[in-house]
This record gives C-alpha cells, sequence and structure tokens, in this order.
C-alpha cells in the first residue's frame, strides 16, 4: 500500500568554482524526498514518486530508487524534453540555478491531484512538495489537508519580502508540517528575532514547524502541543549539500506519527547521508549505521518550551 508521496524531477549538471562537472545528476526535490521517507521507514515499499520525465529520460538514473523499493508508477513520460538545470556553485557554495529544459506539469504548477496520481497511490495519506512562499500553488494542498491528508510544505528559497498575515495563514492552513530553512522562516515573518519568528508561525495556524539549520542541525516544534525539540546535525564528509532538506522532510514526514521526539532525529539521521555525494547514495543505509545515526541524534536532543 502506497501511504507516502513526494512530487517531480529535475536533471541537475553540477559545475564547480574550478570548472569540473557533475553532469546527469537526479534531483527536483522529490527523488531525494522519497528516498529519505524509504530511509526512515527501512524500505520504500510504502512510497511513491510523482513526476514527469521527457522521452530523452535515462530510466538508469532511478536505480538508487529502485534499489530502495520506492514504487516508481507515478513516474510518467511526456514527448517534451526533461526538466533539466544547471546548478552553478561559487567559491564560497552560493549555488545559480539556470534552467535549461523548463518544468514540465507537476502538481506545483496547477495540475490536480486526481490527474496526477495512479489509482494505487489514492489511498495514500502522506504528501509533501517543496514551493515558492510569495506565490505557492496550495489548491490541492487545501484539498489534501481538508480530506485528513497530512501534508508537508518545504520553501525553496526566501520570499522577495515579508508575507502579510493573509498570505502566512493561507499557506499555513494547507498544511500540517511547514518547513522553512532560517532564513526562510526569517525572511517571511520579517524579522530576525528568533521567538518573534517562532510566535509568528504559531499565531498566523501553523501545526508543526520544522526549522533547518544546516550543519546546525534542526528545531521542530508542534505547537498543537506547545512542546518543541532541537536535534544536532549527524557528523559525517560533507561533499555536496544539495537534497538534504528534501530528505530531511520526507523522514520527518514518514515518522511524525510516533511524534516529534521520534520523528526530528530520523529527520536529521536521513539527512546525513544526503549530503556525502553527488545526488541520492546508491542504496539506503545498513541498518545498523542507520540506528547509529539517529542514536547519535535522539541522545542529544534537547527538550523546548515555547518562550
Amino acid at each position: 500500500m502506497i501511504d507516502l508521496i513526494s512530487f517531480g524531477i529535475v536533471i541537475d549538471d553540477i559545475a564547480l568554482p574550478d570548472g569540473s562537472t557533475h553532469l546527469g545528476i537526479l534531483g527536483g526535490g522529490g527523488p531525494q524526498t522519497v528516498w529519505g521517507m524509504a530511509a526512515a521507514r527501512g524500505s520504500g515499499a510504502s512510497v511513491g514518486l510523482v513526476a514527469e520525465v521527457g522521452a530523452d529520460f535515462d530510466v538508469r538514473a532511478l536505480a538508487p530508487l529502485d534499489a530502495a523499493r520506492v514504487n516508481l508508477d507515478g513516474v510518467r513520460r511526456s514527448t517534451a524534453l526533461t526538466p533539466r538545470a544547471w546548478q552553478r556553485i561559487d567559491g564560497d557554495g552560493g549555488r545559480i540555478h539556470e534552467w535549461q529544459s523548463p518544468p514540465l506539469k507537476s502538481i506545483t504548477f496547477g495540475t490536480s491531484t486526481h490527474e496526477l496520481l495512479p489509482p494505487h497511490y489514492r489511498a495514500a495519506r502522506h504528501f509533501h512538495w517543496g514551493l515558492h512562499p510569495e506565490n505557492p500553488a496550495l489548491t490541492e494542498a487545501h484539498t489534501l489537508t481538508a480530506a485528513g491528508a497530512t501534508v508537508s510544505l518545504e520553501t525553496f528559497k526566501p520570499p522577495e519580502q515579508p508575507l502579510t498575515d493573509t498570505q502566512l495563514r493561507n499557506l499555513l492552513s494547507a498544511c500540517t508540517v511547514f518547513s522553512p530553512n532560517w532564513s526562510e522562516a526569517a525572511g517571511m515573518i520579517g524579522s530576525g528575532d528568533y521567538v518573534t519568528v517562532l510566535r509568528g508561525f504559531r499565531d498566523a495556524g501553523c501545526r508543526v514547524l520544522a526549522l533547518r539549520r544546516g550543519s546546525a542541525g534542526a528545531e521542530v516544534w508542534d505547537f498543537r502541543s506547545g512542546n518543541g525539540v532541537r536535534v544536532p546535525a549527524v557528523p559525517t564528509t560533507v561533499i555536496d549539500t544539495v537534497g538534504a532538506g528534501n530528505a530531511f522532510c520526507g523522514a520527518l514526514l514518514a515518522t511524525l506519527d510516533h511524534g516529534i521526539e521520534t520523528a526530528a532525529p530520523h529527520a536529521v539521521a536521513a539527512a546525513s547521508y544526503l549530503v556525502e555525494q553527488y545526488g541520492l547514495p546508491e542504496r539506503l543505509p545498513d541498518p545498523a549505521e542507520y540506528n547509529q545515526r539517529f542514536d547519535f541524534a535522539r541522545t542529544r536532543a534537547e527538550r523546548l518550551a515555547l518562550p
């Protein structure tokens, strides 16, 4: 049974400051998210990916997801080109995104869930995708949330200006879990003060806020109970950070039913594998090693109370 779904595929060509390149990397958020879901659950048997790819798409790129047993019945072919982008890295680690082939239809571009999901995906209760905060496509998120699904939304970049109260409430009412990084969260509220940011999201109706802080770990707040938890990042060798936030969100959603004290360590454990190479790991983690990373975060987790 498919219970967890994420959306989208983009092929990334990564250009490094020294002129070297890594071409044909499976990206776009969806693959990394479903990998994180599968890692946290120990298998992708209950996980589905929904995306549209072109006739030029090389199915061998999906090998890591096949190895993780992620269901790929939701990946459809189009006669257009597969979405593809340059990711140009500067000397400070910044990234410039340049489309080579623009996005095809996806849930964030106005296609309905009913059109996108294969019939055997339609009983799924957990959904995740990314969006731009100042111009989100929220119709489907509202529909799924109203139907009782658990929807997780992740932002890709800070807004150009703080969101109005109406914009923020509309965004947060569409989901159970909202996961920005710190700069995105501060930009949406229009403040760099931590307490102001937390209260801004809480007062606007946020249920679960997952603040991603990269090498500093993350804080996950369940405003329904008033509790929070801070978890450290799992130490590892960092090669490329792209996709770590997606894996974090996927693992968090996959284990959220067990509470944030369990889900947050799963999220940083899954994210730690994504930074160790370009693209996806070839296979799911060894269970014993994964549990070591999970335990590292769990035993160092700090319970938080809203100031």
